[in-house]
């Protein structure tokens, strides 16, 4: 159960007010999910990118994938060529650098220590959200090989919608920080593989999609992408980095955004965010919904949808008005704070221009 709107145009900076009050983009489409009503919860989530600590599971996958990347004779060779100073081995061997990590494979960080070559040439280039035909075939693999979708249905009008097309006004700060809609592309010996699609907010690197060719699966690209993800929020100056926006922790294939660290949730509820504790993942799941904020006042939310009325009326299905306040959604707005919002407001309608008003 959730409610929808459609944006032609949204500034980055409305939209990362709308991520926290629990709304999610996908193409044109911005939605909330009517969280006490919905079968499976969804909460927003974010990762502190300048705090975030890669697990040693999370790590290895970032070294194995280098590894591979560099080929063990170019390590050889290099490491003879290139010696490392006594304080940068002892820095490496107790300190783990991200941002040092991620970017160690490729091809443009390898500039001042070639030769030798590497095995392969890999590089990733930050795009705007737009349709290729490499990016396409890979989309295409992926929704195929891993997702098992209908071949039929994963065409090129989809990938457009689903993944290019998007309301968000694109620009840059004046500290050069790019805002809007863009593609991470990953490419190996000139070859696309995989490509991550992200918002960049004001304060967010918000990951909507990602997707890799299945000759790679063996890598384990999704937690790569995600280092790679919060690396460039704390590089950019992002703070914040959101794996899909959303944690379900009743959903297996969830979970893991639970596994990158510190991470916090909103309540649904307040629109205020709490850190992702052992406690406060225990309640989620003891619960079919969960407060903090509720549950402080001493509101059970898991009754709260028995005694909700028919959202619909009439043969066409419309909803009733002021159904999703009466059948209290989480989240929303008072009527005094909405009148105060809208107070002056005038809209067009038609080819009239009329004042806002609360229902």
């Amino acid at each position: 159960c959730s409610l929808y709107l459609e944006a032609e145009s949204l500034t980055t900076r409305d939209y990362q007010c709308l991520v926290d009050r629990g709304w999610r983009r996908s193409g044109k489409i911005i939605y909330k999910p009517h969280n006490s009503l919905s079968c499976c919860p969804q909460y927003t989530i974010r990762l502190n990118a300048n705090t975030f600590k890669p697990s040693r599971d999370q790590r290895n996958t970032i070294h194995r994938w280098n590894r591979f990347v560099l080929g063990e004779d170019y390590i050889k060779e290099a490491s003879k060529k290139y010696p490392k100073t006594k304080e940068a081995k002892k820095r490496q061997k107790n300190e783990f650098d991200l941002a040092e990590t991620v970017h160690a494979a490729e091809y443009a960080t390898l500039q001042g220590h070639i030769p030798p070559e590497p095995s392969h040439r890999f590089e990733v280039t930050l795009e705007p959200a737009s349709f290729s035909q490499e990016k396409y075939e890979v989309f295409r693999n992926y929704q195929i090989h891993v997702h098992k979708e209908d071949a039929t249905k994963v065409t090129p009008a989809s990938f457009i919608r689903f993944l290019c097309t998007s309301p968000l006004e694109r620009s840059e700060t004046n500290s050069s920080k790019k805002l809007g809609s863009y593609h991470q592309v990953y490419r190996l010996d000139g070859r696309v593989f995989a490509f991550g699609v992200l918002d960049l907010l004001p304060d967010y690197v918000s990951g909507v999609y990602f997707a890799y060719h299945s000759d790679f699966e063996k890598f384990n690209l999704g937690k790569l992408s995600a280092c790679r993800e919060a690396c460039l929020a704390r590089e950019g100056g992002y703070a914040y980095y959101g794996m899909g926006m959303y944690y379900i922790s009743s959903c297996p294939k969830m979970r893991y955004k639970s596994h990158y660290g510190p991470s916090e949730l909103l309540d649904p509820s307040s629109n205020i965010y709490n850190a992702l504790t052992p406690t406060l993942q225990s309640s989620l799941t003891s619960h079919h919904y969960f407060s903090p904020s509720d549950a402080a006042k001493g509101v059970d939310e898991d009754k709260a949808w028995e005694a909700v009325e028919d959202p619909w009326e009439g043969e066409e299905g419309v909803m009733k008005p002021g159904w999703a306040r009466r059948s209290r959604m989480p989240g929303l707005m008072e009527a005094e704070e909405v009148e105060g919002c809208v107070a002056g407001v005038r809209l067009r309608v038609g080819k009239q221009v009329v004042p806002a008003w609360v229902s």
